[in-house]
C-alpha cells in the first residue's frame, strides 16, 4: 500500500526568488544564458568594450602626463637659452672687462651644465624623455602610445636630444676662458639661436603629441559614457528585485509551513488508518 499527501512547494517560487537575489548581488539584469540567450551577449559585448575603453583612457592618460613633464622640462630649459644669451651679449662687448667676461663664460658654463642634467634627468617611470638614457645623451627612441581599441590606434611621438650636444651647443660648453674674447662671444649668439629654434621645435612637437592625446583621450571618454549608458539598460532595477524577492520569500515561507501542516495531518490520518 502506498500513501501519498499530494502535497508539493511549487519549484518556480525558489528560482524566482534565487534569480530576484542573483540580481540583487550583481547589480546585473541578467545572469546567466537563461535569462536572456540575445541580450546576455549584447550586455557582455558592451562591458567588455567598456573595460578596453578604461584601458585605453589609462594609456592615454600615462601619455599626457609623460608628454606634461617633458614640456615642462624644456620650458626650464628655454628659459637657460634666454639668460645664455643675455650673457654672451655682454660679453660680446669690449667694454666688458677680461676678468667680468671670464666670469660671464664661468657663470653660462654653469648653465648649461643645468641644461644637460635637466635633459638626463627628466623621467617618467624610468624613462628618460629628453635624451637616450641618464648616461647616454643620443637622441631618445620614438614613442608609441595605444589609444584605442585596435592595433592601429597608435599616437607617435618622435626622438628627442634636447641636451647641449643635440643642440649644436658643444664648442661654448668646451671654450677655454683664457682665450674667449668678445668676438667669440658674438659668434656663439649665432650657435645659441640655432639651439632656441632647434629646442622650439622639440616643444612644438611635443606640445601637437600632448594635443593629439588629449583629444583621443576625450574621445575616448565619450565613447565609455555611451558604451556604459547602453550597457545600463541591463542594470538591476534594486526597487523591483528587492520587492520580487520579499514576495517570493514569503511565498516560499507559506508553501514550506502548508506542506508542513499538510504533512501532519497525513500522519494522522495514516495512524488512524493503521489502528
Amino acid at each position: 500500500m502506498q500513501i501519498s499527501s499530494n502535497s508539493t512547494i511549487n519549484p518556480n517560487v525558489y528560482a524566482s526568488a534565487n534569480q530576484s537575489l542573483a540580481r540583487i548581488a550583481t547589480g546585473i539584469e541578467l545572469n546567466q544564458s537563461s535569462d536572456n540567450a540575445s541580450s546576455l551577449s549584447i550586455a557582455n559585448s558592451l562591458l567588455t568594450q567598456s573595460n578596453g575603453y578604461s584601458k585605453a583612457i589609462e594609456n592615454t592618460n600615462s601619455a599626457i602626463a609623460s608628454s606634461q613633464i617633458a614640456s615642462g622640462a624644456t620650458n626650464e630649459q628655454s628659459k637657460i637659452l634666454d639668460n645664455v644669451k643675455e650673457k654672451l651679449l655682454q660679453a660680446s662687448t669690449d667694454t666688458t672687462s677680461k676678468e667680468g667676461r671670464d666670469a660671464i663664460l664661468k657663470e653660462i658654463k654653469s648653465q648649461l651644465d643645468q641644461f644637460d642634467k635637466i635633459a638626463s634627468g627628466t623621467n617618467y617611470n624610468g624613462q628618460t624623455l629628453l635624451q637616450k638614457s641618464a648616461t647616454n645623451n643620443s637622441a631618445s627612441d620614438s614613442q608609441q602610445y595605444q589609444s584605442g581599441l585596435k592595433g592601429n590606434n597608435i599616437i607617435e611621438s618622435s626622438g628627442v636630444q634636447s641636451n647641449t650636444s643635440g643642440l649644436g651647443l658643444t664648442n661654448l660648453v668646451n671654450q677655454d676662458s683664457a682665450t674667449f674674447t668678445a668676438t667669440d662671444a658674438r659668434s656663439f649668439l649665432a650657435n645659441v639661436d640655432k639651439a632656441m629654434n632647434g629646442l622650439n621645435d622639440i616643444r612644438t612637437d611635443i606640445g601637437a603629441t600632448q594635443k593629439q592625446l588629449e583629444s583621443a583621450n576625450r574621445n575616448l571618454l565619450t565613447q565609455q559614457t555611451s558604451t556604459l549608458n547602453a550597457a545600463s539598460l541591463f542594470d538591476t532595477d534594486y526597487a523591483k528585485e528587492s520587492s520580487n524577492f520579499s514576495k517570493q520569500n514569503i511565498l516560499a515561507q507559506i508553501g514550506a509551513y502548508g506542506q508542513a501542516q499538510s504533512s501532519n495531518v497525513n500522519q494522522q490520518n495514516v495512524l488512524r488508518l493503521l489502528s
